[in-house]
């Protein structure tokens, strides 16, 4: 069994990590679900995770959340 996260597989572990944000930023925001997805799926912070390269997939919830946060704020 293969164990190793590629940009193949990565897609397995994208959609955990876009649902705890997505939780995170309707709370903080006090938007509905689906503008949440799709400020998440528009940011530079997502496109920087589904990038295998850039190891984002190592960070959890948090870390990821407080990324998309500051760099919506700076742009």
């Amino acid at each position: 069994m293969n164990l190793d996260i590629n940009q193949e597989n990565l897609y397995l572990i994208l959609p955990s990590k876009v649902a705890w944000m997505t939780d995170m930023l309707t709370e903080d925001k006090h938007i509905s679900v689906v503008e949440a997805i799709k400020k998440i799926y528009a940011s530079d912070t997502y496109r920087r995770l589904e990038n295998e390269t850039t190891k984002l997939w190592h960070w959890g919830p948090v870390a990821l959340y407080q990324e998309l946060t500051e760099n919506e704020s700076s742009e």
